[in-house]
């Protein structure tokens, strides 16, 4: 956990350890590298606004070397600053003030996908033409060439190419993927999209594997061949 104010990771550590959890916190964004480096939890809390390195930039980093859970704490209510840390890989954001209840609900459901996600199918390719997703070995390759997914956002591409041409609303794709009791905004559905496309080369205007159901959700349109 990384938050600066002492008193928020006090209180947060008391709910998570009455749950169960091992805790270790940091006070700052460079601490939190090394910690995070140091000890390779399973999930980090991560407040957006810290003196130093401030969460999305230790997000960055993080995603440089690792596929760790993360959850954003953040006090700013704008949508920008709710999506920027989504876009860089976060799995889930949460704004203050929240119950602390709440947020170990967030952190269970975000647990809960480790256990959840492609296991009945862990040994199974889906073939598509110039795209082969890997489901044992959690490897996408597009055309020849290994793309680099996110583990969340592997799930979700794995998702959408087990149902191909069928249109899945956001809020299927956050019971497969995040979870059925997840409880946050529906559109971060919408940013991992958009970074799966990035990843793809597979362009929103003109897609050809990832096409959008305007104002219901998305539809996987590879062909098998």
């Amino acid at each position: 956990m990384a938050d600066d104010e002492a008193h928020i990771r006090d209180v947060l550590r008391g709910y998570l350890e009455a749950e169960g959890f091992e805790v270790v916190q940091a006070a700052d964004g460079n601490e939190a590298l090394r910690v995070v480096r140091e000890h390779h939890p399973d999930l980090v809390l991560l407040d957006v606004t810290m003196p130093g390195l401030d969460g999305v930039e230790v997000l960055r980093q993080l995603r440089t070397e690792s596929d760790v859970y993360v959850i954003m704490l953040t006090a700013r209510t704008e949508e920008v600053d709710k999506l920027v840390g989504l876009a860089v890989g976060a799995d889930d954001y949460i704004t203050t003030p929240f119950s602390p209840r709440e947020l170990v609900a967030r952190v269970k459901a975000v647990l809960r996908r480790r256990r959840d996600a492609t296991t009945a199918t862990s040994e199974e390719q889906l073939v598509f033409k110039g795209l082969t997703i890997d489901l044992a070995r959690r490897a996408v390759i597009r055309d020849g060439v290994p793309v680099e997914l996110s583990a969340l956002e592997f799930d979700l591409l794995a998702a959408l190419a087990r149902a191909p041409g069928r249109v899945l609303t956001r809020r299927q794709l956050l019971e497969q993927v995040w979870g059925w009791d997840f409880f946050g905004d529906e559109r971060v559905v919408d940013v991992h999209i958009r970074s799966i496309r990035r990843a793809l080369g597979d362009p929103a205007d003109a897609p050809q594997l990832v096409g959008t159901a305007r104002g219901v959700g998305y539809r996987f349109l590879g062909v098998t061949e």
